[in-house]
């Protein structure tokens, strides 16, 4: 019997000519038999997901899969937390 799993996926962005140094981090469900099962169909998602093409200035972009990062499973049903994220922003003035 399957279940499921949200994969954390991340491909680097190549930009021919130009040093971008930009990440994507992709999450994914999978339906998977236990934890190992759903790295292994992550990782060949990833790799069916790398590709290349031409942007609108004629540069070669590049899509590579690097690593699965994270595999949590999860319960589906109603109101199932499937994401959270706690982001501190620093103040940009103080008034005193």
């Amino acid at each position: 019997m399957t279940q499921p799993f949200i994969t954390n996926l991340i491909f680097s962005i190549l930009c021919e000519g130009v040093f971008t140094d930009q990440y994507e981090e992709q999450l994914r469900l999978v339906f998977a038999a236990d934890e190992q099962d759903a790295v292994n169909f992550a990782r060949d998602l990833g790799a069916k997901e790398e590709g290349k093409f031409v942007d609108r200035h004629g540069r070669i972009i590049g899509w590579n899969f690097i690593a699965v990062k994270d595999v949590t499973p999860v319960q589906l049903e109603q109101g199932a937390l499937l994401h959270s994220s706690i982001k501190e922003m620093q103040p940009f003035s103080m008034i005193d």
